[in-house]
């Protein structure tokens, strides 16, 4: 008996009360959270966009469904609580451990999706994505593309398929690349190549986004150049190893074993069964999402591909090609209890680097809370500086002027918080006064 062959009743309904019960200890571990660093690039300047706007990058990624999900949220909502914005963060992440779920399920089994499922619903190296309400715009681009996948498993969903994939590609690039792995999937399935075509318009969409709007996306500092093609490869390979290791809780050097063993146990179930076109088309989009960050962010350096927003992104693709091997594990005798114990003790290391995360990030919002108070503390004095920052660490988009003039719009983000960072309450006021006065 493998682990492909091992039923689980209720299996669905396990997973789904899971996610949610992982939703709401996310949503628990953020109460304390407020706006921070990226969200204020939208906040400030959202009373003043235009249907243009819309279509204008976030750095270097389509951002139209974003922007609309974020103008939805401050038109009703506001700045009053950050507990929206975090709620639809977490429902895009349960979206996907329960996405991915299926998506296995029908591959490779009740306990290896299981399995899989979660381990992302706790996936600690991935933190960034679980504690920062932006990011929800990554994650459901991950939800939409999981979603694309799901649906070409049947060919009669390609209309299906080719919406939800325009979806993803909508809310952020990261879409692209579960259209690579659609892409592939179908041309290498002799049956299926003619479908293709259902995923051309998508792409042309995408390229003409770019000719009029993307290539006007912001970069970071230093610039991309050319000598990020030969830093493409390393820069890849050390992503790869990081996202990897990322499932059981593990980074560093750490990566490269995980990475040698994960390669190997592919490749001794490719020599054994065959590689499949599913298979080979996440092992493509995988591939892909590093060397295509890579031609804009090598220039950070080779580390910087472990960061942890990448690592949620590639693991939703890791997860999908290791239950391959994972669906011929054994599962009998004293195979299900150490395997259960493998599971149990990868589940819990990530979960403690998840809770450790959010611990030290409670501490960076309180720093961002002083900031925000200091603004308001600062606002009749006659020694303001409109155009003064109160911390270009925690929120270098925005000026005094433009965060006044937001929170007259959508409500006071910190009003009646307590002020717990004094230290840097008293240095956001400094920062915030004309010099000499």
């Amino acid at each position: 008996m493998t682990a492909a062959d091992a039923r689980v009743p209720h299996s669905r309904e396990v997973v789904v009360a899971a996610a949610l019960l992982g939703a709401v200890a996310i949503l628990w571990l953020t109460r304390t959270f407020t706006f921070y660093f990226d969200e204020w690039t939208f906040i400030s300047t959202a009373p003043d966009w235009t249907l243009a706007t819309y279509f204008k990058p976030h750095n270097e990624h389509p951002a139209i469904f974003f922007r609309l999900v974020y103008s939805a949220l401050l038109d009703t909502v506001g700045l009053r609580s950050y507990l929206p914005y975090m709620a639809a963060l977490v429902i895009a992440h349960a979206a996907n451990v329960v996405l991915l779920f299926e998506l296995v399920r029908r591959r490779s089994g009740d306990l290896v999706a299981m399995s899989a499922a979660l381990l992302l619903l706790v996936l600690g190296a991935g933190w960034e994505d679980l504690l920062w309400a932006f990011q929800m715009a990554w994650l459901a681009s991950v939800a939409f593309g999981l979603g694309a996948l799901l649906a070409l498993q049947n060919p009669g969903r390609m209309a299906a398929a080719t919406g939800l994939m325009a979806a993803s590609l909508a809310f952020s690039g990261i879409g692209l690349a579960f259209a690579v792995a659609a892409t592939v999937q179908l041309l290498l399935t002799p049956a299926r190549r003619r479908d293709v075509l259902w995923l051309v318009p998508v792409g042309a969409g995408l390229a003409g986004w770019y000719v009029a709007f993307g290539r006007f996306g912001n970069h970071p500092n230093p610039q991309p150049a050319a000598g990020n093609v030969l830093l493409d490869p390393l820069y890849a390979l050390w992503g790869l190893s990081q996202s990897v290791a990322g499932l059981i809780g593990e980074g560093g050097w750490v990566g490269a074993a995980v990475l040698a063993v994960a390669l190997a146990a592919l490749a001794w179930h490719w020599w054994r069964h065959g590689a499949d076109s599913f298979e080979i088309g996440a092992a493509a989009g995988l591939v892909a999402f590093y060397l295509v960050t890579g031609l804009t962010r090598a220039q950070l350096g080779i580390q910087q591909s472990g960061a942890s927003r990448y690592t949620y992104i590639a693991t939703v693709l890791w997860l999908i090609l290791l239950a391959g091997p994972a669906r011929n594990l054994p599962w009998r005798g004293t195979w299900r209890p150490a395997l259960t114990a493998c599971l149990f003790l990868a589940c819990f290391n990530s979960a403690v680097v998840l809770f450790e995360f959010a611990v030290a990030k409670t501490a960076q919002m309180e720093r961002a809370v002083a900031d925000l108070q200091a603004l308001a503390a600062e606002r009749g004095d006659t020694c303001l500086d409109p155009n003064g920052y109160a911390d270009l660490l925690v929120m270098p988009q925005v000026t005094a002027r433009l965060y006044y003039r937001a929170v007259d719009r959508y409500g006071d983000p910190v009003a009646g918080l307590p002020v717990r960072d004094q230290t840097d309450f008293a240095a956001a006021r400094a920062s915030l006064r004309k010099a000499g006065c």
